[in-house]
């Protein structure tokens, strides 16, 4: 068996993309003219896929706080914090991200996904036990495999799927981690915070929440804040790649162990530290984010009207309303289809194949900025009629 034996199933799947002449993980973005727009294909093209929530990509205060930040300091930390030392703006952002939560203590890491990876790997080990909704992030599962604990997942977004297997751990459950999140990626859904939060306080164990997607976007803090559930909740993590516009992750908690992660996690040991720029970036993006809800009103707004029009025109999307609006399909053709159809009619989406959806199912996912335009949604909206009825014509034919 070849080193590379195991790559022959994928191969195959991409081979066949290539002869469909359809190329969806081979885009190329040539310029970025905004937030909400870029060139693709040699097209302008509207960038419906971004995550870029509060559209503060290309916010002057957050732009002018980096390039002074990158002239001050330089381009980068060019090593750890273990290793190179703390700037002094590392513990200005985690003084700041605490205080913003509400939370004693914070740590942060280079992305999102090491963020999860270090914090669920430093605080399990194989003698500890997990218990995760079983569509939490690959962040989360490969957090938890690095840890070695035992995992257990619970049917999505079931509190008493969630009773049951804590009663199945009897004494255990008390030491048990449950991990969920804020608004889960592919289907815009929110976890039922006060449900989860209720077995937790029944059972026992810790709770770890994922508010990477719902960081300013459910309130300024995330769903754990929109539930008033802060009591129960013990670490809070996320992203600043997301409703921030920038890179980094974080975790937040009112425990003092978190400092002891420093020591013990090798994804933030050896992973070189945020860049001043993204720092400063960052910072400012915080202080934003709560000076201007008009923002979040804009996102909400573009959301419902996205949501409501796909809707109309006949698109399975998840069960409500949010900044992450996906279109389900069942078929690989009709999802390859309908994609090539809106890039070439300037829309820009995720397409999202199975594992990583749930269900086996093929998504065309939107997410939606504060930035985008009445106008960008409507054709967004408009480009999806066309794709479709384009489809429809070519498998009547």
């Amino acid at each position: 068996m070849s080193l590379f034996t195991k790559f022959d199933e994928l191969d195959g799947r991409r081979r066949a993309l290539l002869e469909s002449g359809s190329k969806p993980f081979n885009v190329v973005v040539e310029r970025i003219i905004s937030p909400t727009e870029a060139i693709v294909n040699g097209r302008q093209t509207i960038m419906a896929g971004t995550n870029n929530y509060l559209g503060l990509t290309f916010d002057p205060e957050c732009v002018a706080a980096a390039r002074e930040a990158v002239t001050r300091e330089g381009t980068g930390t060019t090593g750890s914090r273990m290793a190179n030392g703390t700037f002094a703006s590392h513990l200005a952002l985690e003084d700041d991200i605490a205080k913003f939560f509400g939370r004693q203590f914070a740590i942060i890491f280079s992305t999102g996904y090491l963020a999860n990876l270090g914090i669920l790997s430093a605080l399990t080990d194989r003698n500890d036990v997990i218990v995760i909704d079983g569509d939490c992030h690959a962040s989360i599962y490969d957090g938890c495999k690095m840890g070695g604990a035992e995992v257990i997942r619970f049917r999505h977004n079931d509190a008493d799927d969630l009773a049951k297997r804590m009663r199945r751990l009897g004494e255990s459950a008390r030491d048990a981690l449950i991990v969920i999140e804020g608004i889960y990626s592919m289907l815009g859904d929110q976890a039922p915070m006060s449900e989860i939060a209720a077995v937790k306080r029944e059972y026992g164990g810790y709770l770890l929440v994922d508010e990477a997607h719902s960081l300013g976007v459910l309130g300024e803090r995330g769903l754990v804040e929109m539930a008033d559930e802060h009591a129960s909740v013990d670490f809070i993590t996320g992203t600043f790649s997301k409703s921030l516009g920038a890179t980094g992750g974080f975790c937040v908690s009112d425990l003092p162990q978190l400092d002891l992660i420093r020591l013990s996690s090798r994804p933030y040991v050896f992973t070189a530290s945020m860049c001043p720029s993204v720092i400063a970036s960052t910072r400012t993006a915080l202080r934003v984010l709560q000076q201007r809800p008009e923002l979040r009103d804009a996102l909400w707004r573009n959301a419902n009207r996205l949501y409501a029009q796909l809707s109309s025109l006949g698109y399975e999307l998840g069960p409500h309303p949010s900044p992450v609006v996906a279109a389900v399909v069942s078929d690989i053709n009709e999802a390859l289809a309908l994609w090539d159809g809106l890039l070439a009619r300037g829309v820009y989406v995720n397409l999202v194949f199975p594992p990583a959806t749930p269900k086996g199912c093929y998504l065309l996912r939107c997410s939606v900025s504060a930035a985008h335009t009445i106008e960008q949604i409507d054709k967004i909206c408009a480009a999806f009629a066309d794709a479709q009825k384009d489809f429809r014509a070519s498998t009547a034919a």
